[in-house]
């Protein structure tokens, strides 16, 4: 078969999506709802290189996840933290201390800084190290490249 043979078959088929009443089976397929969350994400660019361009937090969100206040919360402990996936945006920490998502807050005790961030719950043993946001290493002080304590506590 030539590729005219083919390319000469094409303008039988629609590119046109069918309405819901035009569906053979007569199901209704899910339609995508961009304004259905009010959520504004922002990620790096693609040519992001530098810390500045992978933070795309803006001085009120950081203003917000330094706010804390810490009534209420519990100490689940202590954790060795690595940067997580520099690219996702936000404030979090991925760690075995939970075993289910949560709000909570993380303090870096050799600058004395706390953040507010997402709990975010990992396999593995209550010993075995976590990993946090860029975002959230740049509030309290944390070392990029390096591996640092953090204490986590949830609620608050």
């Amino acid at each position: 078969m030539s590729v005219f043979a083919l390319l000469a078959g094409c303008g039988q088929f629609s590119l046109e999506r069918p309405s819901p009443e035009g569906l053979s089976d007569g199901q209704m397929r899910p339609q995508a709802r961009p304004d259905a969350l009010d959520v504004t994400v922002r990620t790096p660019p693609p040519t992001a290189r530098t810390v500045e361009e992978f933070d795309t937090t803006t001085e009120e969100e950081r203003a917000a996840a330094a706010s804390v206040d810490v009534g209420g919360e519990r100490s689940l402990g202590t954790t060795i933290v690595s940067l997580g996936d520099p690219a996702r945006p936000g404030f979090w920490i991925e760690t075995p201390l939970v075993s289910a998502p949560g709000q909570g807050r993380v303090l870096y005790p050799a600058t004395g800084q706390s953040s507010q961030v997402e709990l975010i719950p990992i396999d593995g043993p209550a010993t075995a190290g976590s990993r946090m946001s860029l975002p959230a290493m740049r509030l309290v002080g944390v070392p990029l490249t390096g591996l640092v304590e953090v204490q986590v506590f949830s609620g608050g």
